[in-house]
């Protein structure tokens, strides 16, 4: 939840908006972390639905840091 937030407010709010990209890569790792995770377990739907939320963290991290708001 915390980590949502991190996303949408910064920018929303325009406080700090250099902590957007920040939250996102933060995110992007703990996804791919808890990934192996459950690679670990075989619980494979997990593992996929993981990277699927890793990649779309990624995703905005990239896009917040290429493309910065004015």
């Amino acid at each position: 939840m915390l980590g949502a937030i991190g996303l949408i407010l910064p920018t929303a709010t325009g406080v700090l908006p250099w902590l957007t990209p920040l939250a996102a890569v933060g995110l992007a790792a703990i996804m791919v972390l808890a990934a192996l995770f459950h690679i670990t377990r075989r619980e494979w739907p997990n593992v996929a639905f993981n990277l699927l939320l890793g990649a779309l963290a990624g995703f905005v991290a990239y896009a917040r840091y290429a493309v910065p708001l004015s």
